[in-house]
This record gives C-alpha cells, sequence and structure tokens, in this order.
C-alpha cells in the first residue's frame, strides 16, 4: 500500500501551542495531513477559522476527516492563576470543545475519532492511591476543570469514538507546567517543593504526541486515557534532575505553606498534589514510550 493510500486527515484546535506544535509535527513526518483551526482568517492551505467563543465552526469542514484533536485552552503554566484567569481557564475549554462536539453531533460524515483535551487534575490531590482512569473524580480547582472538560466533549461519543486524553506534566522544550520551574532553576533556586515527596505524573512531549496520534488513527479505546509515563517519581527528583540539565544547584526548599500562601491553587494543584497515575491501559493498548525515564525526557531537552 502506498504512502499516499494510507495518509489521514486530523484536524487540530490548539495546533500551535505547545503539544499542538509537537503533534502536527509528527503527523507530518509520518505523511499525514494535519489541518490547524486558527481564530484569524487562514493564511495558508492548512488552516481554517473558526470561533469557539461564538460556538461557530463552518458546515461541513470536518466531514469526512479522520480525527480531530482538540487541545484547546487557556495555559495553566501562566501564573498567577487571578480569579478572572481562572474564569479563562474553565471557559476556554467549554467553549472550544462544546464547539467542537456539536459540530461532531451535526456532520453528515463524522471524523472516526474525537481525541480531547483533559488532565491528571481531574483525580486532584490522592496520596497513597494508585490512579487508573476508573478513579472517581478528586476535589480541587483542576479537578472541577478537568471534569468539566470532559463533561463538554461527551455529547460527541453519539457520533463517533470519543477518547480524553488526561494529560500529566509535560516535559518538554519551549512551554508546559515546567516553564515555571525553568525560570527558578536557571536563577538558582530550585529545591524541595514542600515535602518534595508528592508523586509527579510526567510525560515526554515527543510520548504526549506520539500517544495522541496513537489514538486518534491506531487505537479502538475510547472513554478516558491516562497519558503519563510508565515510571512516576516524586516531584524532588524531577526538579533535581531538572536543575542538574541547567547546570543548576537543587538546594533552597520551598515550605508548602509558601507556595499555598504565593500561589493559591496553582500551588495545591500543580506543584504539591501527590498522584500515582497508572499508564497501564495505554501501554497494553500497544503504545511504546521512547522517553521511559523521567531522565530520558529531560536529556531531550
Amino acid at each position: 500500500m502506498s504512502e499516499h493510500a494510507t495518509s489521514k486527515t486530523v484536524v487540530i484546535a490548539g495546533a500551535s501551542g505547545f503539544i499542538g506544535s509537537e503533534l502536527t509535527r509528527q503527523l507530518q513526518d509520518a505523511g499525514h495531513t494535519a489541518i490547524a483551526l486558527v481564530r484569524r482568517p487562514a493564511r495558508t492551505p492548512s488552516e481554517r477559522t473558526w470561533d469557539p467563543e461564538a460556538r461557530w465552526l463552518k458546515p461541513g469542514l470536518i466531514d469526512g476527516v479522520d480525527a480531530v484533536v482538540n487541545l484547546s485552552g487557556a495555559s495553566i503554566s501562566r501564573l498567577p492563576w487571578t480569579f478572572s484567569y481562572k474564569k479563562e481557564i474553565l471557559q476556554s475549554r467549554i467553549a472550544a470543545t462544546s464547539t467542537l462536539a456539536e459540530a461532531i453531533l451535526r456532520s453528515d460524515d463524522p471524523p472516526a475519532a474525537f481525541v480531547s483535551g483533559s488532565a491528571v487534575g481531574f483525580y486532584g490531590d490522592r496520596p497513597g492511591e494508585l490512579l487508573t482512569e476508573a478513579a472517581p473524580v478528586g476535589a480541587g480547582f483542576l479537578a472541577r476543570v478537568a471534569d468539566a472538560w470532559e463533561r463538554a466533549a461527551a455529547p460527541a461519543a453519539a457520533a463517533t469514538r470519543l477518547v480524553t486524553i488526561r494529560t500529566g506534566i509535560v516535559i518538554g522544550d519551549g512551554g508546559g507546567a515546567l516553564k515555571p520551574l525553568r525560570l527558578i532553576a536557571k536563577a538558582g533556586l530550585a529545591g524541595p517543593l514542600g515535602s518534595g515527596r508528592q508523586i509527579w505524573p510526567w510525560i515526554g512531549l515527543h510520548d504526549e504526541a506520539a500517544a495522541i496520534r496513537h489514538l486518534a488513527l491506531d487505537s479502538e479505546l475510547s472513554g478516558p486515557v491516562n497519558l503519563v509515563g510508565p515510571r512516576p517519581v516524586s516531584a524532588s527528583v524531577v526538579v533535581r534532575q531538572f536543575a542538574e540539565e541547567l547546570h543548576r544547584p537543587f538546594w533552597l526548599p520551598t515550605p508548602a505553606w509558601a507556595l499555598k500562601a504565593a500561589l493559591a491553587d496553582a500551588g495545591r494543584d500543580l506543584l504539591l498534589s501527590d498522584q500515582d497515575v497508572s499508564s497501564q491501559l495505554l501501554a497494553a493498548d500497544g503504545f511504546t514510550f521512547r522517553d521511559e525515564t523521567v531522565t530520558a525526557a529531560l536529556a531531550a531537552l
């Protein structure tokens, strides 16, 4: 079978973001067509205009495509989380997801798969638990956001295979939840965050995009899927190795009370939550991780 015969088309919301850019590159490298949804007039043949705030997507735009991937939403790595920015974090996700889900339901030829964003924040702070996709929603701001995000995507399951990707801390160059830590480490101020023993569910950027590509085009899974690396480690291991990669010291502890006082929900949900999240469902579906350890993921930076 020729490459042309196996080429597939994927529509991506959030294609210019941290994860979306890597996903687009991987799809194109594999001979597939990636179409980016943009909120301005389209400038290239690979772009299409949409307006999620107005719940508008041109009728027929997604008809017949192989998959729609939804990565759209305000960045959670932007700090601080003010009251107005927390509203934007939630509403940007609901608007984009609802727009795509409604378009899929209206489509005369719906995509074969809808892979929609979510986050391990869904589980909240759960020390001592092994968190599979069957675990119930937890407590906290990010748990409420992830739950609402998944509920907004749910109607699309009536028309297509729906996968909600519960993504962990993505380790890659240029963005993600580690972006604030890069600034701290570069200033020589890295150290344990709270106790430092809380488990951080991480995943390398390459594997994050590859897993999305797998779930969109090569899988039959539906429902929530955890996108985390196979070997969880503590926050201190991640921060220490991150500092070492930048040739900076790891020495200055930040007490939990200080993180909560300075960052409120962001401190609790991003930095202090303990989440031992399982990747077994993804692995059992035939996905192979390139970066099996946090050391390998950080070295890829």
